[in-house]
C-alpha cells in the first residue's frame, strides 16, 4: 500500500493553492455571510446604507450591544427605580440635591423605559434578526442542495490517505457510498468519487441560539411592559379580592391594564409554622406554609390549597407566593361607659428573626372618655411571642409559647384628618397625650392573653383577647415568561450544537490507474480546526480497506505479505489546515 500527505505546490502558499485547488468544494461549511465590502464601503448612500447594515449584523456588533445591555442594566439595579419604589427615589432626590438632577436627565431613575436602553435593545434585535434571515434562506438552500464533487486534487486536502487495490472502481465507490449513508452522512455518487456531508446539527445548534436570543428579548420585553407585581397582608380568617385596591402596595409595566388582572379571590383558613426546638439551628423554620380557600371567576366554585415558600399557587397568570409571617394580637378596646369601640386582630411587624413585633393600634371613632368627650386612642403595641424572665427586650423562640404583649396608650388627635399620608405601623405623637398610672408615671403594662389593662380616671380598659396568626402574600402577573424560560432552554442547548459538533466533508475517488489497478483516495475537511476530521477519516479508510484490500506496489520486486501494512493511515498534510 502507499499514501501521500502532501502540502502545498512548490512555490505556492497554502491559501492561494487551497483557494485554486478546493473550489466549491471547501465553500459553503458555514452559513456566515461573505463580506463583500472588505475593502470599505462604496461611495454614495446606498454604499454607506450597506456599509452600516453589514456591520450592525456582525457578530462582533451584536455581542458589543449584549456588553452594552448588561452594562446598562448595572445602574437599575443599584439606583432606585421609579417604577418600582418610588419611596426611595425620593428620598434619594432629598439626599443628593446635586446628583438627582444629573440622573433624570441621564434617565437613571428610569433605566429600563429610558430611551438610550430602549435604543441598545432594539438595535440588538434588529441585529440579530439581520444575521439569522440570510443565515437561515441559506442553510435551508444547501440543505436542499448535493455535498459538492470532489477537488481535482485531494492531496490538498488537510486529512488524506490513499491505496492501491485489485477491487474495480464501481465496487469501491458502491461500499463507500454504502459506509458513509451508514455513518449518517449525506452521501451521493459525483462523477468518479463519492461526496459526503456531515455535522449540520452545527449550524441548526448556531441559528437555534439566535432564534432563541430574539424569543428571550420579546419575552423580557412583554414581561416588563405588562407584568404586575403586589403585596397584600392577609390575616387569619381574612381574604383577599384581586382587585387593585385591594393591594398594599401595587407596581406594573408600563402597557399594563387594571383589565388585565385575573378574577380571582383567596381566604387565608390557617398559617402553620414549625420550627426547630433544639440545635445549632434552634429557631429555624421548619414548617411554613398557608392553607387558603380560593375561588376563579365571579361565580367559581372553592378550591382549597396549601402556599408553600418557593411553592406558589398558580392561577392562569398570576402566581401567588408566600413571602412573610407574623403575629395579630386580637384587641379589644372598651370606652368610658363600657362599650366596646374597637374589636379587630392587629398586624404586628416582626423585628427579628424570633419575631420580636411592633405596631400601633388606632382607635379612630366612637370613643368617648368618661366625661363623654370623644377623643382618637393610640397605642403602641410590643409583642414578644416567647416571654422570658430577663429577656423583656426580645422574644426567645418564634413560636406562641408564652406571648406577652406590651401597650403603651395614648388619648387625642391622631392627625389622621390633616390629609398628610401616615403609615398604620406608626404612631405621631405630637397632638398626642399620655395615659398616667397612679404614680404620675406613663401607662404601661404588659398582657398575657385574657388579660385587660385598665385606663384611669374611667376612661375605658384594653383587653388582649388572644393571637392570630397573619401571611403576607406577593401576586405577580409577568406574561411570556414561560417563553423567557423555553428561549433559555433553547439558547443552551443550541450553543452546545455549535460547539462540540463539527461540520465535515469527506470524498472517496477510485479511478483505474495506468497499470490497471484501482487507486483509491480518500480525504477529509472541516470547517474549523478539528482533529476528529482525521481521526474519522482514518476509521473510514480502516472499513472502507478491509472491503477493498490493497495490492503490492508493482515498483517494489518481489514484495511479500508482510511488507503490505494492513491498513491505511491518515495523517494530516503539510502546510495544511491540522
Amino acid at each position: 500500500m502507499s499514501k501521500s500527505t502532501v502540502g502545498p505546490a512548490p512555490g505556492e502558499t497554502p491559501a492561494a493553492s487551497d483557494e485554486q485547488d478546493l473550489g466549491a468544494a471547501g465553500s459553503q461549511l458555514s452559513t456566515a455571510p461573505v463580506d463583500t465590502l472588505a475593502s470599505g464601503p462604496a461611495l454614495g448612500l446606498i454604499g454607506w446604507a450597506r456599509w452600516f447594515w453589514r456591520q450592525l449584523t456582525s457578530m462582533r456588533v451584536a455581542l458589543l450591544l449584549l456588553l452594552l445591555l448588561a452594562l446598562g442594566a448595572i445602574p437599575g439595579s443599584l439606583i432606585p427605580q421609579s417604577g418600582t419604589d418610588e419611596t426611595k427615589v425620593a428620598e434619594f432626590r432629598q439626599a443628593h440635591g446635586t446628583l438627582a438632577p444629573v440622573y433624570d436627565r441621564l434617565g437613571l431613575f428610569h433605566v429600563y423605559s429610558s430611551v438610550w436602553f430602549s435604543a441598545i435593545y432594539i438595535l440588538l434585535f434588529v441585529s440579530l434578526i439581520g444575521c439569522i434571515v440570510p443565515r437561515t434562506w441559506q442553510f435551508v438552500g444547501q440543505l436542499r442542495s448535493r455535498p459538492p464533487g470532489a477537488p481535482k486534487r485531494l492531496t490538498r486536502l488537510p486529512a488524506y490517505t490513499t491505496w492501491r487495490t485489485d477491487t474495480e472502481p464501481e465496487q469501491v465507490r458502491a461500499a463507500a457510498l454504502t459506509l458513509l449513508r451508514k455513518r449518517r452522512f449525506r452521501a451521493h455518487p459525483a462523477g468518479d468519487a463519492v461526496a459526503a456531508e456531515k455535522g449540520y446539527l452545527r449550524e441548526v445548534g448556531n441559528l437555534s441560539f439566535h432564534i432563541a436570543l430574539i424569543v428571550m428579548l420579546v419575552a423580557f420585553a412583554c414581561g416588563q411592559l405588562y407584568k404586575s407585581e403586589g403585596n397584600k397582608l392577609v390575616v387569619e380568617g381574612d381574604g383577599f379580592s384581586n382587585t387593585l385596591t385591594q393591594y398594599n402596595d401595587f407596581k406594573s409595566g408600563n402597557l399594563f391594564s387594571t383589565d388585565n388582572l385575573n378574577p380571582f379571590s383567596f381566604t387565608l383558613d390557617k398559617f402553620t409554622g414549625t420550627y426547630e426546638t433544639s440545635g445549632p439551628n434552634t429557631g429555624t423554620a421548619r414548617t411554613f406554609q398557608s392553607a387558603i380557600t380560593y375561588s376563579v371567576g365571579a361565580y367559581g366554585k372553592d378550591k382549597k390549597a396549601v402556599v408553600k415558600v418557593n411553592h406558589p399557587l398558580e392561577i392562569d397568570d398570576s402566581k401567588i407566593y408566600l413571602t412573610a409571617h407574623g403575629y395579630a394580637p386580637v384587641i379589644t378596646v372598651r370606652d368610658g361607659k363600657g362599650n366596646v369601640v374597637y374589636r379587630d386582630a392587629v398586624p404586628l411587624l416582626p423585628l427579628d428573626s424570633n419575631i420580636t413585633s411592633s405596631g400601633v393600634i388606632k382607635v379612630l371613632d366612637g370613643y368617648r372618655d368618661a366625661k363623654g368627650v370623644g377623643e382618637q386612642l393610640g397605642i403602641s403595641a410590643f409583642f414578644l411571642p416567647t416571654y422570658t424572665k430577663g429577656s423583656e427586650a426580645a422574644s426567645t423562640f418564634p413560636a406562641l409559647r408564652n406571648p406577652v404583649l406590651n401597650l403603651t396608650p395614648y388619648h387625642g388627635d391622631l392627625g389622621v384628618d390633616s390629609g398628610i399620608p401616615q403609615s398604620v405601623y406608626q404612631l405621631d405623637k405630637s397632638h398626642m397625650k399620655e395615659f398616667k398610672d397612679s404614680k404620675g408615671a406613663q401607662l404601661r403594662d404588659n398582657l398575657k392573653p385574657g388579660e385587660t389593662m385598665t385606663l384611669p380616671n374611667g376612661a375605658g380598659s384594653v383587653t388582649y383577647e388572644g393571637t392570630k396568626e397573619w401571611a403576607n402574600f406577593q401576586i405577580t402577573q409577568q406574561p411570556a415568561s414561560g417563553w423567557a424560560l423555553g428561549g433559555a432552554i433553547a439558547a443552551i442547548f443550541g450553543l452546545a450544537g455549535s460547539l462540540f459538533l463539527q461540520r465535515r466533508r469527506v470524498w472517496v475517488r477510485a479511478v483505474k490507474g495506468d497499470d490497471g489497478v484501482t487507486v483509491v483516495e480518500m480525504g477529509g475537511l472541516g470547517r474549523s480546526e478539528s482533529a476528529k476530521v482525521p481521526e474519522e477519516l482514518g476509521d473510514l479508510a480502516g472499513i472502507l480497506y478491509d472491503q477493498a484490500p490493497s495490492t503490492p506496489d508493482p515498483d517494489t520486486p518481489g514484495p511479500s505479505a508482510s511488507s503490505v501494512s494492513p491498513e491505511p493511515e491518515v495523517v494530516p498534510a503539510e502546510g495544511a489546515e491540522k
